[in-house]
């Protein structure tokens, strides 16, 4: 049993972090992969649990790669005989040369972390904001004193006391202070000592104001306080709570999109380039149109000025008998022999 694949879905998502799921689909013997089958593919190419051997691991690495850059899921086909040539539309095809007669087809879907987004309070902005962020997507965590299932209407995590030591921030997690004058100036000081991307503020100007001097006492800096969003959101001159929920995750929003290149910020932007940086190093193989990872290779050779890599024994036997036909045929752009 190869099961060892829920194991690491299962923390990778409780991360929060960008990965890829790979699942065998179809299957034409002789095949090692069968339907039902399973692999995670993590952002850096490492690959947990069993979709088939060989070629077909470094196949699936590569799509789903790419994959989790466009964030957009793919069937693969990798076999020597693809219904005769004719694609599936949408598909990837990889016909090998080097395969067995065997044909695999995989569905590569990637998965995409959700922003984290902190409520504290149970007032009706809370509340309001709660329902439209979880809506719009969000991973939200709601934090009230007492509060129930009943207080909100749908949360991903339940915090009832004003506390955050239960609650995992990163430097992607946005928190919105929501409590109207329960314990304001507590709650925020909590807030302000966990990592965060935004911290919002639901209040007026005059009550940040005297709030803002009692975090200085306490000892927190002026940068952080003047980072503190306050009132929270941007000005549509909202009134009613879900009006200034909207303006809320507007200025969420504008916030997430502004700062992509912010170093500690863990977008899915982020995420995907350091990904990019991080990833296997990929060489198509002449022979058969493999990708193979260059730090990993099967085999690799020097031919001319340039070092050939191999996903098998029989594509690099292949070239040694002729390696001026596959280098020839990809400079002329022609497709491998296998694809």
């Amino acid at each position: 049993m190869h099961n060892s694949h829920y194991l690491t879905i299962a923390e990778l998502s409780k991360q929060n972090v960008l990965f890829a799921v790979a699942t065998v689909v179809r299957r034409e013997a002789p095949s090692s992969g069968k339907a039902g089958d399973k692999a995670v593919v993590s952002r850096f190419g490492e690959i947990t649990g069993w979709i088939g051997g060989g070629c077909v691991q470094g196949v699936v690495r590569k799509e789903a790669g790419d994959a989790m850059q466009s964030g957009v899921p793919r069937l693969v086909r990798i076999g020597k005989n693809l219904a005769n040539g004719a694609g599936i539309d949408g598909a990837v095809d990889y016909k090998m040369t080097c395969q067995s007669e065997g044909m695999v087809e995989i569905f590569i879907e990637p998965m995409i972390p959700q922003t984290h987004l902190v409520v504290i309070g149970k007032s009706e902005i809370a509340k309001a904001l709660v329902k439209l962020a979880y809506s719009a997507g969000y991973r939200v965590t709601g934090v009230a004193q007492d509060a129930d299932l009943k207080t909100f209407e749908k949360v991903d995590q339940l915090i009832t006391q004003y506390s955050l030591q239960q609650v995992k921030t990163s430097a992607s997690s946005f928190i919105v202070v929501a409590t109207q004058g329960d314990q304001d100036e507590a709650v925020l000081l909590e807030a302000l000592r966990v990592p965060h991307a935004y911290l919002g503020f639901v209040a007026s100007r005059k009550k940040m104001k005297a709030v803002g001097g009692y975090l200085k006492d306490a000892g927190i800096s002026e940068e952080l306080i003047n980072a503190i969003h306050a009132p929270a959101g941007i000005d549509i001159n909202a009134k009613q709570p879900f009006e200034v929920a909207i303006s809320i995750l507007a200025e969420m929003v504008e916030v997430y999109n502004s700062m992509e290149n912010f170093t500690g910020f863990e977008s899915v932007e982020n995420q995907t380039k350091l990904a990019a940086q991080q990833a296997p190093q990929w060489y198509i193989n002449p022979v058969c149109g493999v990708p193979v990872d260059m730090n990993n290779p099967r085999h690799v050779m020097q031919y001319r000025d340039e070092k050939v890599y191999f996903c098998c024994d029989g594509c690099k036997i292949k070239f040694e008998k002729d390696p001026e036909k596959y280098i020839t045929a990809r400079e002329m752009g022609l497709a491998p022999e296998g694809m």
